[in-house]
């Protein structure tokens, strides 16, 4: 059996989104002796990063001021329209952006691929001497006999479907570092670990998600307009007793960036948001920019929704949670990077003093508190009851009174309660309460089946190695999630991952997990009714490799 080699450095961050970059560079700006290692479980920077993406750049000019002269891709296309429309099945209206706090508003923001962006912060950090290692997920953590985290483990290579050893093989290395910043994005397997070790959401409501679907298209150029932003909510989801939007931004180089967003905190069984997004694409709204193009890419990611009330215990011995594994997205105005990278920023901050003071392995409780008394903070406080409000009152109604709410904030008079959150998984209710939705079938044109789509984020997994979605009970799943919720994850699943099928042998129901598929959405891990379905991470490289996405 080979010895693990091991590699010592002052911190190492896991994940390589603009959270984690954000913090490595703000690290070696501070100083630059500092020895700082990314681990990002990727093929390489960028490959799994997925959002819409419209970005303020508030966090960005704190970090790099200068970074609009310094061929930063994001720079291409500031906003320059910003229409909000509320669908219904045959038409739209335009909501009057008067009647939006000023905070909504997106001048000085730019629209764009956040992977190039996180590609862009990856180049920024090396040429400071930041260590990058694309391909190495972070598959353990290590801890002293304190309990404090000392660091990671990364993913073993070469090993077969059935456990042995292939030729090829090689152990994981440890990493061993003073500090480790989870830097996973929204539901980390490890993070989920360290909430649970530490016991972080012991004082915050639970973390809720919504899954986002998206496409990259590129359309004739007399329909394109740079910079236009457009937003949609009400329908197709408003028939499935759902809710969440669409969204579809005029980027650079004649393309545009769609997609749709499901809250996961729906009941019916039979909903489908790879279906709804689909569907939404075929509104004559939405199809007359789209007739004609051409669709070059496909991926889809979960998204944190839970707000202020939903942010964890941020730090704990030798540990800290940064951007979406923390969960700092406004849910409103359907951002999260800018927060991501400001708390990666004053996390960086708070290690580098207490390394420079000759701690090691400690909890940084001042980076907590630099959080909490942060624009972070102000930002999402005047935000935290819009998700719940829709969530509990409907769209419609739940709409009017988030953006009273906000309104009343931004005013400093909002009212004194916090709204309460449920678990995902646990909204879903039995089959036999609803039927079975009756989706459209896809044209190839403007809307496409899952596996065709699928094909086109590129997604690879090394062939002959273990399934890295873990099936904690087989024969519950037959008896619940089939026999009481007639199989939702072959539903909420966007990449076709799961199907139940039947045994040729027995005649009985067999549950098939085609994780090769897997473009690490994260959705079963939040929304399997028994929580029995855990993502794990695959060998090094393994999953999509998003372009401009």
């Amino acid at each position: 059996m080979s010895e693990r080699e091991s590699m010592p450095c002052d911190v190492v961050i896991i994940g390589g989104g603009v959270a984690g970059l954000a913090a490595a560079i703000r690290l070696k700006q501070i100083n630059e002796d500092l020895e700082v290692v990314v681990l990002e479980k990727g093929s390489e920077i960028g490959a799994h990063i997925l959002s819409g993406a419209v970005v303020d750049p508030k966090a960005l000019n704190e970090l790099l001021p200068d970074w609009r002269t310094m061929d930063c891709p994001m720079a291409e296309t500031p906003v320059t329209e910003n229409h909000h429309w509320i669908l219904t099945e045959a038409g739209h209206s335009d909501f009057p952006e008067f009647l939006l706090p000023p905070f909504m508003s997106n001048d000085g923001n730019y629209t764009g691929s956040l992977g190039n962006l996180a590609r862009w912060l990856g180049e920024q950090a090396e040429g400071l001497g930041v260590m990058v290692f694309p391909g190495f997920p972070a598959a353990e953590v290590l801890f002293n006999d304190a309990g404090a985290v000392t660091g990671v483990v990364t993913q073993d290579m070469g090993i077969a479907e059935d456990g042995s050893h292939k030729g090829d093989y090689q152990p994981g290395m440890e990493i061993h570092a003073k500090y480790t910043l989870f830097a996973e994005g929204a539901r980390g397997n490890l993070t989920k670990k360290m909430k649970a070790k530490y016991d972080l959401e012991a004082d915050c409501q639970p973390q809720v998600y919504g899954l986002g679907i998206k496409e990259l298209w590129d359309i004739e150029p007399a329909k394109h307009e740079p910079g236009r932003v457009i937003h949609t909510q009400g329908w197709p989801l408003s028939e499935s007793g759902t809710w969440g939007g669409g969204f579809l931004y005029h980027q650079a180089n004649g393309q545009v960036a769609l997609g749709f967003v499901t809250a996961l905190d729906y009941a019916n069984p039979y909903v489908s948001p790879y279906q709804e997004f689909q569907r939404w694409k075929h509104h004559p709204a939405i199809a007359a920019i789209l007739e004609g193009g051409k669709r070059v890419a496909y991926g889809a990611r979960v998204i944190n929704e839970g707000g202020w009330q939903s942010v964890p215990k941020l730090a704990f011995p030798g540990g800290a949670l940064i951007g979406c594994a923390a969960g700092f997205v406004n849910v409103p105005r359907i951002k999260g990077s800018h927060t991501a990278m400001k708390s990666g920023m004053l996390a960086a901050e708070s290690l580098a003093a207490a390394i420079a003071a000759g701690h090691e392995h400690t909890e940084l409780m001042d980076y907590d508190a630099a959080v909490r008394d942060s624009w972070i903070a102000d930002e999402l406080k005047k935000v935290k009851n819009a998700q719940p409000a829709v969530a509990k009152w409907g769209e419609d109604l739940g709409t009017v009174l988030a953006g009273i709410d906000m309104w009343m904030r931004t005013l400093k008079i909002g009212l004194p309660i916090t709204m309460k959150h449920h678990r995902d998984h646990e909204m879903l209710q039995r089959a036999d309460l609803f039927k079975p939705i009756a989706y459209p079938k896809p044209d190839g044109k403007l809307s496409f089946d899952r596996l065709t789509n699928v094909s086109f984020s590129y997604t690879n997994h090394a062939e002959d190695q273990p399934v890295h979605l873990k099936v904690q009970d087989m024969e519950l799943q037959k008896q619940s999630e089939l026999e009481v919720f007639a199989g939702p994850s072959t539903r909420y699943c966007p990449a076709g991952v799961y199907e139940w099928l039947t045994d040729e042998n027995t005649g009985e129901p067999k549950f098939q997990i085609n994780s090769q598929n897997c473009v690490h959405c994260k959705t079963c891990d939040i929304k399997d009714p028994n929580q029995n379905i855990e993502w794990t991470t695959p060998e090094g490289g393994g999953g999509p490799n998003y372009p401009n996405m």
